[in-house]
């Protein structure tokens, strides 16, 4: 809501000018009473426990989540979006956020850890190895200039020696998810996804093998500098360390640093 104030004159009444100071205070607590989460598509499932059991504990707040790739996040707040708190599924991109003045960096934590891991159709063959791919006609794989598990892929494909021979096999993903989604529905004969994401459709998919190779895959979260709630996203952040909380991520497959 507008303070609307400064639209009064000097020869307003005093009742007006009340009536605007009251509207501008009422306008703050309703800002004090939200706050953004922009999390990494992987952190879904969790974050939607996390976040209302958040809310459970501060009556009257509202926690609004944003889903979807890091790097999509990471551009979203450097056109304006107004977020409180970004958690990454990667440094690199948590980097750029730093770099860029998004985030505070006092308040930047690495919180959670995951595995990358090679998942077939439920029933499906699964390759024994990476070097088994060259048998594979599809495979999903999140786009590296956005996705982060895409990196990871690319990096533990490329140690392998496999990134330029498999690459006319690729599916591209926009996400993590949308990589699960091709598995599952048996439009791929292999993907890379985190093994949090493999647990979420066990139903319809199975994991082949853990990834190696790559970079440890961290999650940092941090304080982003766009919002309008920096009080509440630092207690957010300091939730999310805690132990309590650590028992709902571990429950949706995540693990401590």
């Amino acid at each position: 809501m507008r303070v609307i104030g400064s639209l009064l004159s000097d020869k307003v009444r005093p009742a007006a000018v009340l009536l605007a100071l009251w509207l501008a205070l009422w306008g703050t607590a309703a800002q004090a009473g939200e706050m953004v989460v922009s999390g990494a598509a992987s952190l879904t499932n969790a974050f939607g426990e996390l976040k209302a059991l958040y809310e459970k504990k501060h009556p009257g707040l509202t926690v609004h989540t944003n889903y979807a790739a890091s790097n999509p996040l990471l551009k979203q707040m450097q056109e304006g979006a107004p977020v409180d708190v970004f958690a990454s599924a990667d440094q690199e991109t948590m980097d750029k956020a730093e770099k860029a003045g998004l985030i505070d960096p006092a308040t930047r934590r690495d919180f959670v850890s995951n595995k990358l891991v090679l998942i077939v159709p439920r029933g499906g063959k699964k390759p024994a190895g990476l070097a088994d791919l060259s048998g594979a006609r599809r495979i999903a794989v999140g786009n590296p200039d956005s996705v982060p598990a895409g990196r990871y892929a690319r990096e533990s494909l490329t140690r392998a020696g496999l990134w330029e021979t498999l690459s006319p096999r690729f599916i591209m993903g926009n996400s993590v998810r949308q990589v699960l989604d091709y598995v599952a529905r048996g439009e791929v004969d292999a993907g890379f996804v985190y093994a949090t994401d493999a647990r979420q459709m066990a139903d319809k998919v199975e994991v082949a093998l853990v990834a190696e190779g790559h970079k440890p895959v961290l999650y940092p979260v941090a304080v982003a500098t766009t919002g309008k709630n920096a009080a509440q996203g630092k207690a957010f952040v300091d939730f999310l360390l805690s132990s309590e909380a650590g028992e709902v991520l571990a429950r949706y497959g995540f693990s401590r640093p």
